[in-house]
């Protein structure tokens, strides 16, 4: 029988109606193939991944498939996002065996959890090379009952090849040094597509991280081409297809070189990794008299988080789907609620208007996507250029808003409302960083509202849990990229509100994952699944940074900041744990820079110092001041920088440093090296500018 009926990922509950005698992973699935002398057949993938409903509809809802299955192997489904240490082991042994990844990823284990045939996608006829599905079961099945030894041989060596791949980084003597660093940013620079931006060729992924390490790197050396990598890229995909020209929001990655039509799943991790760029970008441009492009996105990007995002319990939801479905029952086809033809946009505002909104838009005849459909791309904006008519920036915001009535008339692509805690401190850093820094109180409230909710129901028995849904927390224990990234958050909220519960509670956090996560033979180095966690083929350590920043690297931001703001104590103990960190990451620095962007950015931060700035003031009748000297500071710090305003006593970044006579007082550290206080917004910008 299926026993997914109960489970708390959608992606899970989606296959509760198949054939197919679907349960979890856990002890039972695993006692169950020992009993029956049986391969799991392990199917891991995620809510918002189209090639999985292909699968799932060829295969997993097909009567004659699911009795094979059911026959011959214990059938195990696995939410990669809700389990991220098992998806990180048998995904490296899927890539040793097959030289590529992806999901939906299928594993054939023996009981013990050893994997001896590994791939992705099959199909339910034999296509391109790829032999059927069935055919597939058919030749593990012959093989696993007629040639059992060289079964168990080949899982044995297969499993000790993967312990030792999970071994800690080798050895550096390197450190973090400006020519490391130097180095680092030369070599992503010689990736860049000079003709659309960014890096590589098609398929073209939002270089999040490293872009947020490039800027960080330009304020720090003035280095120009930095900062103009950066410009491109963030300009090629705001004005691209992967960026939702009506809503917000950009899509998971783009299929072209061009940036014009995107694989449409919408990540949170992706959106608010990306808001974390494009404010950062938008302070740097609003201060140097950029277009306005940064601050746009930067505005929409936030909004796309706060509403479509949003959970009834204040959390984000992690993804949207790539596809739409159309018809109950009927397979979902991708893109179908985001793209236009002419003759639509003409239905859905006249001729005139229609007409000319696919002349901004991109819309044509020939279609950029299928069945001559288009992708919404802005290459201009209408009532900017000179020689436009006044009036068409009015026009064309009239229409957007047309249009996006029209479109959420249309099916919907389904939300996967799972929130996990990892992404959701990605959120948090993000928007308390992008409000503080913008005067936006709402979203550093809307920050403040999810972490509430994560501490309430994502932390048990003094633990935290990866994922919740509706409220309700799960049992997958937190790896440590929730640890950091929840910290992280926290700590950005302490900056952006001044409140000392925000830092207590990181560094509580940050305490509890440096006792769970280290690796004791070698500090400074970092295991992705807590100590006590459940034992598993191999404990997975993946330094390299993808779609999301590494476990690691995430944490030695939080380390780093966290000793920035901390007491003496607990100060010189983070930042010797955050060095190490850092140390052992300069191995992915200099053979692998384009996998360590979130590297790049940290040790970019602690090459600065990290800068701090503590603004202290007497009492509350300072509040104007303050935040005149709050607004520059915010302006003109580089990314990395920490900032606390606030009374003498109210965080340990503030001890010892009063306000003067003459008012508020802002103190521009740099390590442990600070400058004579100052109590002039122009002194800031120029204490900043001085480093």
């Amino acid at each position: 029988m299926n026993r997914l009926g109960e489970a708390t990922s959608p992606y899970l509950r989606q296959h509760a109606d198949n054939p197919v005698h679907w349960q979890q992973w856990g002890e039972a699935a695993v006692a169950e193939a020992a009993e029956r002398d049986v391969p799991i057949l392990l199917s891991v993938g995620y809510a918002s991944c189209h090639w999985c409903h292909v699968m799932a509809h060829e295969s997993f809802e097909d009567q004659a498939t699911a009795e094979v299955m059911n026959a011959n192997f214990v059938c195990v489904k696995v939410d990669r996002e809700e389990r991220p240490d098992i998806d990180a082991v048998y995904m490296s042994a899927t890539l040793a065996m097959t030289g590529q990844g992806g999901w939906p990823m299928t594993c054939f284990l023996t009981p013990a959890g050893e994997p001896f045939y590994c791939g992705t996608y099959y199909p339910k006829t034999p296509r391109g090379g790829m032999p059927s599905f069935t055919q597939l079961l058919t030749a593990v099945t012959d093989t696993w009952v007629n040639r059992r030894t060289e079964v168990d041989q080949a899982a044995g060596q297969v499993a000790q090849a993967m312990r030792e791949q999970g071994a800690s980084l080798p050895d550096s003597e390197i450190g973090v040094s400006p020519e490391l660093l130097a180095h680092a940013v030369a070599t992503v620079l010689r990736d860049v597509d000079s003709q659309h931006a960014g890096f590589g060729g098609a398929p073209k992924f939002p270089p999040s991280a490293l872009l947020e390490g490039l800027l960080r790197h330009h304020e720090r050396t003035g280095e120009p081409a930095a900062r103009q990598v950066v410009s491109l890229t963030c300009a090629a995909m705001a004005r691209g297809g992967i960026y939702d020209q009506l809503r917000g929001g950009f899509a998971r990655y783009s299929v072209d070189a061009a940036w014009v039509v995107p694989h449409f799943e919408k990540m949170l991790y992706d959106n608010a990794q990306l808001l974390r760029v494009y404010a950062h970008l938008a302070r740097l441009d609003g201060r140097d008299g950029g277009d306005g492009l940064s601050q746009r996105v930067t505005t929409e990007t936030a909004s796309f988080l706060l509403t479509d995002l949003l959970t009834a319990e204040g959390a984000f939801a992690s993804a949207f789907d790539a596809d739409t479905h159309l018809e109950p029952g009927v397979p979902g086809v991708e893109g179908a609620t985001y793209v236009w033809t002419p003759q639509q946009l003409v239905e859905a505002l006249g001729a005139a208007d229609g007409e000319w909104a696919a002349s901004v838009f991109g819309v044509t005849t020939m279609g950029t996507f299928e069945h001559g459909t288009s992708v919404l791309t802005r290459y201009t904006d209408p009532g900017a250029a000179s020689g436009d008519d006044p009036g068409d920036a009015a026009r064309f915001d009239d229409i957007r808003r047309r249009l996006r009535e029209v479109r959420d008339r249309r099916p919907q692509p389904e939300r996967d409302d799972k929130v996990v805690t990892a992404w959701n401190g990605m959120a948090i850093t993000a928007l308390a960083e992008a409000g503080a820094a913008g005067g936006r109180s709402e979203w550093v409230e809307g920050a403040a509202r999810c972490a509430r909710y994560l501490l309430d129901r994502h932390l048990v028995a003094g633990r935290l849990v990866r994922a919740s849904l509706g409220g309700v927390a799960g049992t997958a224990p937190a790896v440590l990229e929730d640890y950091a990234w929840l910290s992280t958050g926290l700590l950005a909220l302490h900056q952006a509100t001044g409140e000392l519960s925000w830092l207590e509670q990181a560094q509580a956090l940050i305490d509890i994952a440096i006792t769970h996560f280290d690796d004791p033979a070698h500090p400074g180095s970092w295991f992705d699944t807590a100590a006590d966690a459940e034992t598993l083929v191999a404990r997975p350590r993946d330094p390299l940074d993808g779609a999301t920043p590494a476990g690691a690297s995430a944490f030695a931001e939080s380390l780093l900041t966290a000793s920035a703001l901390s007491d003496p104590d607990r100060a010189v103990r983070y930042r010797a744990l955050a060095d190490a960190t850092l140390d052992a990451g300069t191995v992915v620095l200099a053979r692998a820079a384009r996998s360590g962007g979130h590297w790049l950015s940290v040790a970019e931060a602690a090459l600065a110092g990290p800068i701090q700035v503590a603004i202290s003031r007497a009492t509350d009748t300072d509040s104007g001041a303050v935040a005149e000297l709050l607004g520059t500071a915010r302006t003109y710090a580089p990314g990395g920088a920490v900032i606390v305003a606030g009374q003498r006593d109210s965080a340990p970044l503030l001890a010892d440093r009063p306000a003067s006579a003459a008012g508020p007082a802002a103190y521009i550290c740099r390590g442990a090296v600070c400058d004579l206080p100052v109590s002039d917004p122009e002194q800031v910008r120029a204490g900043l500018a001085a480093g």
